[in-house]
């Protein structure tokens, strides 16, 4: 392995970052960061407690007022020379969220690192553009004008299976906006959101912009929500969790941004480019280990090209390189825990009392079994109403169902409680037109799956949640309209007072 740092030496001081600077945290418990390629324990740290979390949000609160009243020329440089911070550190970021995460290397060298700097350098753009509706005289004797104003604190918290893509997605908005954050990471994978608050103190972004606390959801996550100071929460997580923090914003009257869960079709026409889509679906499926809430998870193939469908992605599947996260060649690594993997395992094992395991299903033995691997794994002949259909499994498993009509095709895609994204396959514009008008998701591909960009919003519908990350989109959650209204006229009694107290004058 690529011993690049000592995280134990980098992180001595704690892993709560607050004001600025490292602390322990004030629970008694502690929490083991383990490599879920080997199993092996690589660093230990307290929890967070509630003190914490008081600690985190008071030093946001001191530091929101000067933020805020910032120019947007202030933050966007700002938040250049953040980005420029974390292009130097980038080959320790790629280290550290492979560490924890177990994400092959060429992943986070290609796609976390360089996706979160980018994202960091489109807000830096973006803290310029806060737009509101032209001043004009709508009322005929008013000027009104329409002013963006950053919220107050939010408290954040970001799921494991992109600590760092998830770190920045809830930061950048919120600061670009003029807001100061608390963000609660996944205590599973606390390294690279610590790392990125340290960046940002290293650009020069005032102490208390940028806090972390890293706490389990029961102590810190929860007392984070329901705080009275914390002016809004966004969540990003499973449907069931994004439940209970709805609940508990709701009772301080907070604004919520909710990403939830996802079971994303993939739907393929019979005049669909058979090798392009078996190619998307099998990079679509396994991105990540399939710990994707964007992740093709459900193939629907039209009759006509199932049979050849099914084998080509069987084919592809079983040479996908399962290996060492640290080896650039390995294609595949190890879900996030041996708790994840033994969840993912038993979706596919119940799944064998009515539908067929086509390739996969298991987990590797020799150098492989002491880490939380699982193989790249097809299903077929599952009825649409089964769980391995309808369930998040958030692993790298793909069920594979076929289709007749259009009609057929989309409705089966409409056919769970989520609503996050989809991807429709074929060579006619006016079928993946109609795809894309009738899909109910948040994000529609045509002929890809995955691809996710700075300048566009990501979020979905129904059980999947709402409200935007990413994009200048984002900023209509991390920021409130405010309506100014000017009087031009300089009368001292207006017309319509009459309607209150008096006549008509005349």
């Amino acid at each position: 392995m690529d011993q690049r740092f000592d995280v134990t030496e980098r992180f001595a001081d704690g892993a709560q970052y607050i004001a600025g600077r490292l602390r322990q945290g004030s629970s008694e418990s502690t929490h083991q960061v383990v490599d879920p390629a080997t199993g092996e324990q690589v660093f230990s740290y307290r929890l967070a407690g509630a003190a914490d979390v008081d600690a985190a949000v008071a030093a946001a609160e001191a530091a929101f007022p000067a933020w805020a009243g910032a120019t947007p020329g202030e933050r966007s440089d700002a938040l250049h020379r953040f980005a420029a911070v974390l292009t130097e550190r980038a080959d320790d970021l790629a280290y550290a969220e492979s560490l924890q995460c177990g994400k092959p290397i060429k992943l986070s060298t290609e796609f976390d690192v360089p996706g979160s700097i980018d994202n960091t350098s489109f807000f830096a753009g973006a803290a310029r553009q806060l737009e509101g509706k032209a001043a004009g005289e709508y009322s005929g004797d008013h000027t009104s004008y329409i002013r963006r104003e950053p919220i107050g604190v939010i408290g954040s918290i970001a799921p494991w299976n992109y600590p760092l893509q998830m770190a920045a997605w809830k930061v950048l908005p919120a600061i670009a906006a003029g807001n100061t954050i608390v963000l609660k990471p996944a205590e599973l994978t606390p390294l690279t959101s610590l790392m990125f608050a340290q960046a940002a103190t290293e650009a020069g972004l005032p102490d208390g912009v940028v806090n972390v606390v890293s706490g389990t959801g029961p102590e810190a996550g929860e007392w984070l929500v329901s705080h009275p100071a914390v002016a809004m929460t966004s969540f990003t997580g499973s449907t069931a969790v994004g439940k209970r923090v709805a609940e508990l914003a709701t009772s301080t009257v907070k604004r919520i941004h909710l990403e939830l869960g996802g079971k994303a079709p993939f739907v393929v026409f019979d005049d669909a480019d058979l090798e392009a889509a078996a190619h998307g679906a099998v990079a679509g499926a396994l991105i990540n280990s399939g710990q994707d809430c964007t992740a093709a998870t459900r193939a629907y193939v039209q009759r006509p090209l199932y049979d050849a469908f099914v084998a080509a992605v069987a084919d592809l599947m079983a040479s996908v390189r399962l290996g060492d996260p640290f080896d650039p060649h390995t294609d595949l690594g190890p879900l996030v825990s041996h708790a994840q993997r033994d969840r993912v395992a038993g979706f596919v094992d119940r799944a064998r009392g009515y539908a067929t395991v086509v390739t996969g299903g298991d987990a590797p033995g020799g150098d492989l079994a002491k880490g939380a691997y699982y193989r790249p794994t097809l299903i077929a002949g599952a009825p649409q109403d089964s769980e391995i259909v309808q369930s998040e499994i958030f692993g790298p498993v793909l069920a594979v169902l076929p289709f007749d009509g259009d009609d057929e095709g989309i409705a089966l895609a409409n056919d769970t409680p989520y609503g996050l994204a989809a991807s429709a396959w074929s060579r006619d514009v006016y079928r993946t037109g109609r795809a894309s008008r009738e899909l109910r998701a948040g994000c529609v591909w045509i002929n890809d799956h995955i691809p996710i960009i700075s300048e566009m919003p990501h979020g979905g519908v129904r059980a999947s949640g709402f409200g935007k990350d990413m994009s200048a989109y984002s900023f209509e959650e991390y920021t409130q309209v405010k309506h100014v209204m000017f009087d031009n006229t300089a009368v001292v009694r207006k017309d319509w007072h009459r309607t209150v107290f008096g006549d008509r004058q005349t």
